[in-house]
């Protein structure tokens, strides 16, 4: 196995947040920093020319439009891995930047931990989803307890939204319906839910489903 590090670029357009951001890497002795860049046009200047392997890529900057950043990125070879980092989480956001083609939808508000444990997972092919709980504090847990989700539990949560069955939800997805029980029993341990009712609405208000119930 490789002991190489993991290649990073940074792109955000504040600059106290870059280094930041970059110390907080460079502690851990897996992660490497290989660019910075403050705009969409030089984030692809950058990535393709530090071959990175993951790109951690603010979804506002100057000179940005992610969908579009996230198409050109994909195009560099070998392709890196995207992140994004965001202060404002919306159900639609992530919908759409996981269908370009993203890996990971980081709330800024996560702890290093977190992002750290995401990076590594994203690293090994993981697509995971994490996003702060608002709005789910109950006393017990914490409003901003943040959320993980994988691609494959979204969808099915999304599809628990429509009010599918399981056996609906396993024919939607190609998969079976102990598959789909899996899922479910991993998305309400992930959403501390009870019910499927509790794990959408859980859900919407994490910004991870639209709020259409």
């Amino acid at each position: 196995m490789s002991t190489e590090g993991i290649r990073i670029v940074i792109a955000d357009d504040h600059t106290l947040l870059r280094e930041a951001l970059r110390d907080t890497l460079l502690v851990e002795e897996d992660l490497l920093v290989s660019g910075v860049a403050g705009d969409g046009e030089e984030v692809l200047a950058v990535a393709a020319r530090a071959k990175p392997h993951i790109v951690l890529l603010d979804l506002e900057m100057p000179k940005h439009d992610p969908i579009r950043t996230v198409a050109s990125l994909r195009q560099i070879i070998p392709a890196p891995r995207i992140i994004i980092l965001t202060m404002h989480d919306g159900a639609a956001s992530v919908h759409k930047l996981l269908n370009a083609g993203v890996s990971a939808y980081v709330s800024k508000n996560v702890s290093r931990q977190h992002l750290v444990s995401t990076i590594r997972s994203v690293r090994a092919g993981q697509a995971v989803i994490v996003a702060t709980s608002g709005g789910l504090g109950d006393g017990t847990h914490p409003a901003d307890r943040p959320i993980s989700l994988s691609r494959r539990e979204l969808e099915v949560l999304d599809l628990v939204a429509e009010a599918l069955s399981n056996r609906q939800i396993a024919s939607r997805l190609s998969i079976t319906e102990g598959t789909v029980k899996r899922h479910l029993r991993n998305i309400f341990e992930k959403l501390d839910a009870n019910s499927r009712i509790d794990a959408v609405r859980k859900a919407q208000g994490a910004s991870l489903l639209p709020a259409y119930l």
